[in-house]
């Protein structure tokens, strides 16, 4: 550990921050005054030589927050999470609308400034999701739009110990997940991906084939399409960190995948087809927010996230707020 001393130096955030006996989350880094000044290729270059110790304590606390380095533009994000020399994991299949900005960083969720985006793991509907995701702050909110974050392995004990039947009921029979998507991207929805973003084509065949692929069945609407994926286990196996987790998006699809095509209390059921109970999935809720650490963003932050280690949601905000992303596998 002595090499994260020449350059890296963890820093506390009050309120923001959770201690766990032997590691604190999220795990704040800044750069160490007394190493020599910081320019955006000294942190990227830093990052790459202090590789073995971020990926240490990425490990160990499940998400990192680096704040006072020199990021200011999207082209500077990329070039950090290039950096870490993770492989880039194609968008296809999740449900928020995003837009490509440089390279392999992409806008946020872009759905509208007064909507809460419920806990989720990225992609956790799909077969192929991301291992780790990058947020960069480009422009801090005006009020509001923390991204608050909650370990996923707390949460799946606090359901074993509040409704062990429920969870093995989850456990056996995984979920179902139902979504209708338009042709085009919806913007004033939180599930506005339309089908082409979504399969990256405007060819319903190729749509069917990558669709497949992932494991999800389409049907066919006149103003779109509906898709059905599963059943897909709700709770995986941590092998890195040995801990069940509670990979799942059923918070966030019966509380939030609500449009004018979808009705997000037939979004999300047991994999048998039988729908979920309420009043469990809005404890889930509370324990959620009971358990998390809302991240206020400052202008230049960079979050990295580690995917089976942690949910992430957004708070509403007043604008202008522009948080930046990129996923990898």
């Amino acid at each position: 550990m002595a090499a994260q001393a020449e350059y890296f130096i963890e820093t506390q955030l009050p309120n923001h921050q959770k201690h766990y006996g032997s590691f604190t989350f999220p795990s704040i880094l800044s750069p160490n005054p007394k190493s020599s000044p910081s320019s955006l290729s000294v942190f990227t270059e830093a990052i790459k030589s202090h590789k073995p110790f971020l990926d240490s304590l990425l490990l160990k606390s499940g998400a990192l927050l680096f704040r006072g380095f020199p990021v200011k533009t999207a082209k500077d994000f990329n070039d950090v999470v290039e950096a870490f020399g993770f492989e880039e994991l194609p968008y296809v299949g999740g449900a928020a609308p995003r837009t490509n900005v440089v390279g392999r960083v992409f806008t946020a969720n872009e759905s509208p400034p007064d909507q809460k985006i419920p806990f989720h793991h990225e992609m956790a509907q799909v077969p192929e999701f991301p291992s780790k995701l990058f947020f960069f702050c480009e422009v801090e909110p005006g009020s509001g739009g923390e991204t608050p974050i909650v370990l996923s392995h707390i949460v799946y004990e606090k359901m074993k110990e509040n409704y062990p039947e429920f969870v093995d009921r989850l456990e056996a029979h995984g979920l179902l997940y139902t979504r209708v998507l338009g042709e085009d991207d919806d913007p004033s929805s939180p599930i506005g991906r339309g089908w082409k973003s979504t399969f990256l084509t405007s060819n319903k065949a190729v749509a069917e084939e990558r669709a497949a692929m992932l494991g999800m069945k389409l049907e066919w609407l006149s103003n779109g399409v509906k898709t059905v994926m599963g059943p897909i286990p709700a709770i995986k196996y941590d092998k890195s960190r040995q801990r069940k987790i509670w990979f799942n998006s059923m918070v966030a699809a019966y509380t939030g995948w609500e449009d004018s095509r979808n009705d997000p209390v037939k979004a999300v059921t047991f994999g048998d087809g039988q729908p979920l109970p309420a009043d469990i999935i809005y404890d889930c809720l509370k324990i959620l927010e009971d358990e998390c650490v809302p991240i206020p963003w400052k202008k230049g932050d960079v979050m990295l996230i580690d995917n089976l280690a942690t949910l992430h949601s957004r708070r509403s905000f007043d604008p202008p707020r522009r948080v930046l992303a990129s996923l990898c596998k």
